[in-house]
């Protein structure tokens, strides 16, 4: 068990009051509820079910909850159970390296007096959080919500940090298919389909967190307090902006796919002109040489001593005049 405790510890007050072991979950619990200013804080990373099988005892998590904690694979949601509330929140992180996004799962359980945070994948915006609260003890002093509080904004700040970096690269990409000979390198609509991939994977982190955090901010929740209802709504709006982005990158990325295909449309149209126009120039010159190059005995220019020197000029000529021709109207 000890193995995937991340941190455990009891905060009295707003300050970490001391780390806590596993057999001391069910004292520091009863401490904590005793007091009456403290609360447990537990972080957890990709437990088993045996390992979380002593944490689900000593606090009475839902079954259902703790399913939902050990399977993973879990959309964004929040639930109410008799005695805690369970979040599920997707962090989001931006690799610069290979242009990706990669999400992980975080999981809250927040009851009376304790915080259970279960976390799976390498992403991993909780101890840069815990640190935070731990340096603004006036924050830390809300108790459980003030961590999911924490958690959640911490979450959808990043969100913001990724959709500044989708944004950069949808800038870079959109001036490269733009550009004049953008449209005839290989692998562009399968970069565009690409990034398309990694703004769907985005979605799914953050569109379907805000029904959660529209409840967490509407009030009447076990657990939440009114006086923090403002920062939830804070947060909310934080990722309405968020999910307003992703919607305007998804919407640039069908037009950008639609402009390059146009893009690709128009220039197969113009090389079909060009072969057209030079099939034309070529077919003229092909027609009399084979008039010509029949074998009739009577045919009256053959006897000509011009009649050569004729047919090679109207062949000239006829080219130059489809030339022109074909270049007026910008076939050539």
């Amino acid at each position: 068990m000890p193995t995937v405790i991340v941190d455990c510890a009891l905060y009295r007050d707003g300050r970490r009051s001391e780390r806590r072991q596993p057999e001391d979950f069910s004292d520091a619990l009863d401490e904590a509820r005793a007091a009456g200013d403290a609360f447990l804080w537990i972080g957890l990373h990709e437990p088993t079910e045996a390992e979380f099988a002593l944490v689900t005892s000593e606090f009475g998590l839902h079954p259902l909850a703790v399913e939902d904690a050990l399977c993973a694979h879990q959309r964004p949601k929040l639930e109410r159970y008799d005695d805690s509330l369970f979040l599920v929140l997707k962090p989001a992180a931006y690799d610069d390296g290979t242009s990706t996004v990669s999400t992980g799962e975080l999981m809250l359980f927040v009851g009376d007096s304790f915080v259970v945070t279960v976390r799976h994948g390498d992403t991993n915006p909780l101890s840069a959080v815990r640190q935070r609260l731990e340096d603004e003890p006036e924050v830390l002093r809300h108790g459980p919500t003030a961590v999911m509080y924490a958690v959640s904004d911490a979450v959808v700040d990043h969100y913001m940090d990724v959709e500044a970096e989708l944004h950069v690269d949808l800038d870079e990409l959109e001036e490269e298919v733009f550009t004049p000979d953008g449209g005839e390198g290989r692998g562009v609509a399968e970069r565009i389909y690409a990034f398309k991939r990694q703004v769907l994977e985005f979605r799914r982190a953050a569109g379907p967190l805000a029904e959660p955090m529209t409840r967490l901010a509407g009030g009447g929740m076990r657990f939440v307090p009114g006086p923090s209802l403002p920062f939830f709504r804070d947060v909310n709006d934080h990722l309405t902006r968020v999910n307003e982005q992703i919607e305007g990158l998804d919407r640039l990325l069908s037009d950008i796919l639609s402009a390059h295909l146009a893009q690709l449309s128009v220039r197969q149209n113009d090389d079909m002109r060009r072969i057209s126009a030079w099939a034309a120039m070529c077919a003229v010159p092909t027609m009399i040489a084979g008039v010509y190059g029949m074998n009739f005995t009577h045919m009256p220019e053959l006897h000509w001593a011009w009649a050569y020197p004729a047919v090679v000029a109207l062949m000239a000529g006829t080219c130059v005049v489809l030339h022109r021709f074909f270049r007026r109207r910008g076939w050539l």
